[in-house]
């Protein structure tokens, strides 16, 4: 699924154009976005929960040339699903659990 077909999708629930539905949908991402760029979670009951994870500097290797290359701290996301999207998207291994 691609943001448009986000947008289809959204414009299709109600009265809504396409330009309000395309508002709403990169209001949500900015809103994610602007959250995590400064250091909050995001968690949404149901679906998941968005954070920042940092990664230490390492050194790490040019594959082409096999020459080291030094690789610098780094914050990156990271989203953990939400135990009720991990068994819709698993439904045999959550039937297996609950038996």
């Amino acid at each position: 699924m691609t943001k448009a077909d986000l947008v289809e999708k959204v414009a299709g629930l109600g009265d809504l154009t396409r330009r309000d539905s395309e508002v709403i949908v990169e209001t949500i991402f900015d809103s994610v976005i602007g959250a995590l760029q400064s250091g909050d979670k995001i968690e949404i009951r149901g679906f998941g929960s968005f954070r920042i994870r940092q990664r230490n500097p390492r050194i790490g290797r040019n594959p082409k040339t096999g020459q080291r290359v030094e690789v610098p701290a780094k914050r990156v996301p990271y989203f953990k699903p939400s135990k009720e999207l991990r068994d819709l998207v698993n439904p045999d291994e959550a039937a297996q659990v609950a038996s």
